[in-house]
């Protein structure tokens, strides 16, 4: 039977001009990867949204996969600018696979 070890999966989802930031911070955690994903559109607390060329406020999610330490350190490194910049922060326990790579 392969074994799992757990792991926490952090997503957060950045206005594009952010990006750069976050990944950073990520990095500087210690954290060895992270995936962007574009994100087109949503709705959330003050309502529906959509990507906006024109102004350049796309989103993206920001996603990565490490052990619990390295994700509490990320969350504290943002926790300035999540509620300043909007960004939303989630972060499960999940399974994985070679927990040693994460």
């Amino acid at each position: 039977m392969v074994e799992t070890v757990t792991r926490k999966r952090i997503e957060i989802l950045v206005d594009i001009p952010l990006k750069d930031r976050v990944t950073d911070e990520i990095d500087k955690a210690g954290i060895t990867g992270w995936t962007v994903l574009p994100v087109q559109s949503g709705r959330g607390h003050e309502g529906d949204w959509s990507e906006d060329r024109i102004t350049a406020s796309d989103k993206v999610f920001v996603l990565t996969i490490c052990n619990e330490s390295k994700a509490f350190a990320l969350r504290d490194a943002l926790a300035p600018i999540l509620s300043s910049h909007s960004l939303l922060f989630m972060m499960a326990d999940i399974q994985v696979v070679r927990g040693d790579r994460f």
